[in-house]
Parts: structure tokens; sequence; C-alpha cells
């Protein structure tokens, strides 16, 4: 039940006992703002096939840039991750997932390219999550990929291309097959 149907409810009982409605009244900033739709964009998710990836483009020689602005405080400057900041790996560990140290980056542990662009826009830098725009978010993508050879320096990432990265652990996932 959602907030404003509890407080119909509660106006309503109070109406049969001769209590104000006005006393449960909530002011009307508690349920927010309208949204334009063209703002709806950075609440919506990319799915792995790509539905949902904005316009825009990028290449890892720009992504080097904006990496150095915005996330080698946390990442390192070799994508290495830093101590002490939460800021983890990003490249290296291929082919440890299966051994007693298993080294999770996103070259060695992400299933999908479109993932790692949805979350690098959602949720980076983490001092201004969301900040990034569209086109920086391709840039950055591109050189993380690049840097964990996914991809090519020259490679320009756009909707269409990203889409198509294979990632070195695709098929390391499965569906689950126990019913609903």
């Amino acid at each position: 039940m959602h907030r404003l149907e509890r407080l119909l409810i509660v106006a309503a009982c109070a109406a049969l006992i001769g209590v104000p409605a006005q006393t449960f009244a909530a002011p009307q900033s508690e349920y927010g703002q309208f949204v334009a739709p063209a703002d709806l964009g950075r609440f919506t998710s990319v799915t792995p096939g790509g539905a949902g990836l904005p316009p825009g483009q990028g290449d890892a020689i720009q992504g080097r840039e904006v990496f150095a602005n915005q996330c080698v405080a946390c990442h390192g400057e070799k994508l290495e991750g830093v101590k002490g900041t939460g800021g983890l790996a990003l490249v290296g560990g291929r082919g440890t997932l299966g051994s007693a140290k298993p080294f999770k980056t996103v070259e060695s542990y992400w299933p999908y390219a479109t993932t790692v662009f949805d979350y690098v826009r959602r949720a980076m830098p983490f001092n201004a999550p969301g900040s990034l725009s569209d086109d920086e978010v391709y840039a950055v993508t591109a050189y993380i990929l690049a840097s964990g050879d996914v991809i090519k320096f020259s490679d320009r990432l756009d909707a269409t291309t990203l889409a198509k990265v294979a990632m070195p652990n695709r098929d390391g996932f499965f569906t689950d097959p126990r019913p609903k």
C-alpha cells in the first residue's frame, strides 16, 4: 500500500470519529514532483542487449582523460584500485574465477559491456554519481574495456557498437532453471 493510500485511509477513519482531516494531511512536497520524460533516462536500466542505451559516443583516448579527471583517485592510474577508497580494480584477473583466489574485475567477471556503461552512468563517480555526460560514459567505458584488452583503443563505442562487445566472461553465467 502506498503512503498516499494509507494517508487517505487514516483521514477517512479520522473523519468518522470527528478528527479534522487536515490533522493528517502531509505537505505537497513530501510526494515529490513530476518528472519530465527527458529526465527519466537516468532512472532506467540499460539491458544486456543494449536496450536503453542513449545517443552518444566515445573512445578510449577520450576516456583516458575522463578517467584521469574523475576516476583515478579511487581506481588508480593503472585501473588497479586504490586501497582505502572503495575503488576496486577494473582490469586483470582473467582466468582466475575458477581458482582458489578469484579476482573479479570488469575484465574478468562482467558478462556484458552494456551493464558496465549502465553502472558507470548511474553510480560514478562516487562523489557525484550521474554527473558524467553520456559521451563521457561511453568514453570511460571504452577506456576501461581497452585497458583490459577487450576492445582496441581506437574503437569508438556508441549504442550500436557497445551492445556488440563480447566480454571475456559472457558465457560464465547461466539462467536459473528453477521455476519462478
